[in-house]
């Protein structure tokens, strides 16, 4: 039977609850130790048939936020490791404190680094070229789990970048919202918002829905009348409302509005489109969401209510003795997902894994993961959602 073996620090984070940043401090100097017995053998099996070697290269400090985030990240990874048990996937981990001014030529010299299958990082975006090169030279893939620039992603067939650029996503979100809504009435509202960042999305939405002969109309959340308002909607098919911006104020504001249109016309049906950030706003809007058949779309979505969601709230509650952060998305459950893809990408088809659609029967928790290669280049996510708040009191999460 494979054994799930975990490496100095990790197997003390998961398994003996010692305090997380004493042992980052033991970690980063070293222990010569550990080092030379952990490279005097590396197995050179295919990686099917042995212990996936993991590498971790991401901030896992005390120092700010990101270094909190980024534990609670590798966290889930450990999670995720811990949980492949069952599948009879083992596992070797390797951590390294890859803070932001942190010298990555230091960190890739440790001969462990080499002998990695796999690692995750970096954080920062300027650590990228230099890592990106290190895992060519030695075949290595390369996660990059949140940074959203990485111009190695067009040339370099070992990189997989799990976040799209906010332009690509842009473009690919007025896209679908075009093929979902074909049939719909759009109704934009200009909420007055000198500070919102939307600009770019309403105006590639326009622009899509003049090139496929889309009507739409736009009104005004502060200074269009009751009768202006109403005159937007289209009383004889389903309409679907986007405000150009995301703040919680002028939704709230919006509501207020939509209530006494839907009031004053009962036959007049209406849908949203928000942003993600909406997601944050769940709790206390949730009963208008529904209302209103709000679709938010998002590359992650966590489903509170969930019981693969409540199991790993507790296992981590357990292993760490504390709460995950209160954060869009959860940083445990996204170190979750990605590892738990990955890890079982691997033993299922090795080096070849390219994380395409079908590949595996991977529930996500939190973080849907669909790859595709950007020309003859590394690998990145277009797996997308829109989250449905459904008037039956329902929530769906449409994967693209």
């Amino acid at each position: 039977m494979k054994i799930l073996r975990y490496v100095a620090l990790a197997f003390l984070f998961l398994f003996v609850g010692h305090d997380v940043m004493a042992q980052m401090k033991k970690w980063s100097k070293g222990d010569k130790a550990a080092t030379a017995d952990l490279i005097a053998k590396p197995s050179s099996a295919k990686v099917q048939n042995r212990a996936i070697r993991l590498g971790i290269m991401l901030p896992l400090h005390d120092v700010n936020g990101d270094g909190r985030r980024m534990v609670e990240y590798y966290r889930g990874i450990l999670m995720a490791c811990d949980s492949l048990k069952r599948l009879g996937i083992s596992t070797d981990v390797y951590a390294w404190n890859l803070a932001e001014e942190s010298s990555v030529e230091s960190i890739i010299s440790d001969p462990n680094a080499s002998y990695c299958d796999i690692i995750f990082g970096p954080l920062y975006s300027k650590q990228v070229p230099q890592l990106a090169k290190f895992v060519k030279q030695h075949d290595i893939r390369l996660v990059i789990p949140f940074s959203i620039d990485a111009p190695d992603l067009m040339t370099n067939d070992n990189i997989f970048q799990v976040y799209q650029a906010p332009g690509e996503l842009t473009n690919s979100t007025v896209r679908r919202f075009c093929d979902w809504f074909k049939d719909y009435h759009p109704v934009i509202i200009d909420c007055g918002d000198s500070t919102s960042t939307k600009g770019p999305f309403t105006s590639a939405l326009r622009n899509m829905l003049d090139t496929r002969g889309i009507a739409y109309n736009i009104t005004n959340l502060k200074n269009s009348s009751d009768e202006a308002f109403r005159k937007a909607f289209d009383v004889s098919k389903k309409n679907v409302v986007v405000l150009n911006t995301g703040r919680s104020p002028e939704l709230n504001a919006t509501f207020g509005r939509l209530s006494a249109l839907s009031t004053e016309n009962p036959d007049i049906h209406i849908a949203m489109f928000g942003y993600t950030e909406w997601l944050m706003y769940t709790q206390h809007q949730l009963e208008n969401f529904y209302k209103y058949n709000v679709y938010v779309p998002s590359p992650f979505f966590t489903n509170i209510f969930s019981s693969a969601t409540e199991r790993l709230q507790q296992k981590y509650r357990w292993n760490f003795h504390q709460d995950m952060m209160q954060s869009l998305p959860r940083f445990a459950l996204t170190g979750f997902d990605h590892a738990y893809f990955f890890l079982q990408g691997l033993h299922e088809y090795g080096k070849k894994f390219d994380g395409a659609a079908g590949r595996l029967s991977f529930p996500a928790v939190q973080t849907p993961l669909k790859f595709e290669q950007v020309g003859k280049g590394g690998y990145q996510n277009r797996a997308y959602m829109f989250i449905h708040y459904m008037p039956e009191h329902q929530i769906e999460a449409l994967n693209y």
